[in-house]
């Protein structure tokens, strides 16, 4: 017997807390095993050597669904603490998940064995073992929407267009902690250079739709300017990689940009990337940071890849650099207001 749409969104996703569990007896373990324990040890003891940097910016990556996992609260608490400057992102982490959340929606607890036929007929969406209500995803749309509609018609940079969402959840949010409300007070970017591949691509498509002569846009090339303008400001810089892909390259190319631009500017100094992508297919996700150190992208003193399933080591990490304290008495950069008045 088919199960109805209730049923099948009962179980909301719980979003781990990092300030509630103490991961620093694990990864003081892990580091005197081997494999991945002790990887993940080392991403561990490079981030916190990052955030005591007093001279870095800390740029953290998003790709993949970790989001909609039960990782939004370790990112949120890596901004709120200081943790975090600068964030590059997929589209889909910080509207599918992370705004649609802000509004009041809900990921739900499903499971991978299901007829997906099943799903489609009751407009329930899967990300593996993760269900997500269609209904409420297209609502996320037309809040886009809104908000493109109540802009002046230009070209933005995704960092602007997110901006303006923070501005929208500040007065309208149902949940008060989303990622983009708390960098938006907070004055930490972010960035999504494929930012209309998200669902706020169907918003901004309607909003063009509706208004062909005159309409926002996104300017992916700004972002890309923008971000290298923030590399140039800050010198030293660090990269803390949740997954691959287009945020990952386009931290990295900061530091080529900004060559190309005349700026003598140095390679990341610390990075730390976690992935299950497979190197041997010469894909950016999987291209190792010592590869990057060839580009002239990423120094190779302080680099990690971490080869596991993000969930499982995200937090560990995090919650080591937060109770080790590596952020009191970090100054934070807010590079968000290096763009004010331009």
């Amino acid at each position: 017997m088919a199960m109805s749409n209730k049923q099948l969104l009962r179980e909301t996703i719980q979003h781990i807390d990092i300030t509630k569990i103490d991961a620093r007896p694990l990864i003081d373990a892990m580091r005197g095993m081997s494999f991945s324990s002790r990887d993940t040890a080392s991403a561990a003891d490079i981030l916190v050597r990052m955030l005591k940097d007093p001279e870095c910016t800390s740029i953290l990556t998003l790709a993949g669904s970790t989001s909609a996992a039960g990782c939004m609260q370790v990112y949120v608490d890596m901004v709120r603490f200081g943790m975090v400057d600068a964030i590059v992102s997929t589209g889909a982490s910080i509207v599918d998940m992370d705004f649609f959340e802000a509004l009041g929606y809900k990921h739900y607890r499903g499971t991978m064995h299901v007829d997906d036929r099943e799903l489609r007929a009751q407009y329930i969406d899967r990300i593996y073992d993760t269900y997500i209500d269609e209904e409420e995803l297209q609502a996320c749309d037309s809040t886009v929407l809104k908000i493109a509609n109540g802009l002046a018609p230009r070209p933005y940079s995704s960092r602007e267009f997110i901006s303006e969402m923070g501005r929208y959840l500040q007065a309208h949010s149902v949940k008060k902690n989303s990622l983009i409300q708390t960098c938006y007070e907070h004055n930490v970017p972010i960035f999504c250079p494929a930012f209309s591949d998200s669902s706020a691509g169907f918003g901004l498509v309607m909003h063009q739709v509706a208004h062909p002569d005159a309409h926002v846009s996104i300017d992916s090339v700004k972002d890309f300017r923008e971000l290298t303008e923030i590399k140039i400001a800050a010198g030293v810089s660090g990269l803390f990689m949740v997954g691959g892909g287009v945020p990952k390259n386009f931290a990295q190319d900061t530091v080529v940009c900004a060559e190309v631009l005349g700026h003598e500017v140095p390679m990341h100094k610390y990075a730390v990337q976690i992935t299950v992508a497979d190197v041997r297919d010469g894909a950016c996700s999987s291209s190792t940071l010592r590869e990057a150190s060839s580009w002239g992208k990423v120094d190779t003193t302080y680099e990690q890849m971490v080869y596991a399933e993000a969930t499982t080591v995200v937090p560990l990490i995090a919650s080591y650099a937060y109770h080790t304290k590596a952020w009191e008495g970090r100054k934070k950069r807010e590079w968000a207001k290096l763009f004010q008045g331009k």
